[in-house]
């Protein structure tokens, strides 16, 4: 296991498509966090998983979308309000390879919406945005 991301809960990914983020309107479920609100893909930890492989799995699974590795860039973990400690990548996918795109079993509505609008967007989940400009930030 990877030194220092022992204990963490899991991992969320910026997937840009071009100029766009591949966002997912969560299920409105009073019994899950953040009930129909815009968020990236990603999600809970399972077994010895680093952050990076929790990425993966999860990306796949909610967008049908294959990341790899080297996709992931930009690593930096933060914790909820809840003090949970999750992980925060990007990955800069060209369009060919968001061709296969769709939603999976969680999720009401997968999209590609551009930054600004996620931005400002007033159901997308706050520390999304928050990680989301730190990423962009530290990018230029």
């Amino acid at each position: 296991m990877n030194e220092g991301v022992a204990e963490f809960h899991g991992a969320k990914v910026a997937v840009f498509v071009g100029a766009h983020l591949v966002v997912m309107l969560r299920d409105d479920r009073d019994d899950i966090p953040f009930p129909a609100m815009w968020d990236f893909p990603g999600g809970g930890r399972e077994g010895d998983e680093t952050p990076e492989e929790t990425a993966i799995r999860e990306t796949r699974e909610e967008t049908a979308l294959v990341l790899e590795p080297q996709d992931l860039v930009g690593k930096a973990d933060y914790r909820t309000s809840k003090g949970n400690r999750l992980f925060f990548f990007a990955a800069h996918l060209e369009p060919d390879r968001a061709a296969g795109m769709r939603l999976g079993d969680e999720g009401q509505r997968l999209e590609l919406m551009s930054v600004e609008d996620y931005l400002d967007h007033p159901e997308a989940i706050g520390f999304m945005k928050r990680e989301l400009r730190r990423y962009l930030r530290a990018v230029g």
